[in-house]
């Protein structure tokens, strides 16, 4: 990955880790189990890089395993209110 050495850095693997054990909620389908962080404000778009405040719980490459979606593909470099959430009366994937 050209350009994202941070991702890598044991500085941002600490703030994951911190944040992961704060919360597991997934902030683009409201599930848990997240298993990875991306930045709420994208770092192309100004947003900080190792800043706990910019960072947030979302599933990763194997996506949510309630609802199945791709979270973090979805989101990609856009700002989080531009992403389209799982808002539903009913969780019909949590099952009965």
């Amino acid at each position: 990955m050209a350009g994202r050495a941070e991702l890598t850095s044991y500085e941002f693997r600490k703030i994951r880790a911190r944040i992961l054990a704060e919360s597991d909620v997934c902030i683009v389908c409201g599930h848990g189990a997240a298993d990875a962080v991306d930045h709420v404000q994208p770092v192309s778009k100004g947003g900080a890089k190792l800043d706990p405040d910019n960072l947030a719980p979302i599933h990763g490459v194997d996506g949510c395993p309630t609802c199945g979606r791709k979270c973090n593909n979805e989101k990609g470099d856009k700002p989080l209110a531009s992403v389209t959430r799982l808002v539903t009366s009913r969780d019909w994937y949590a099952g009965p």
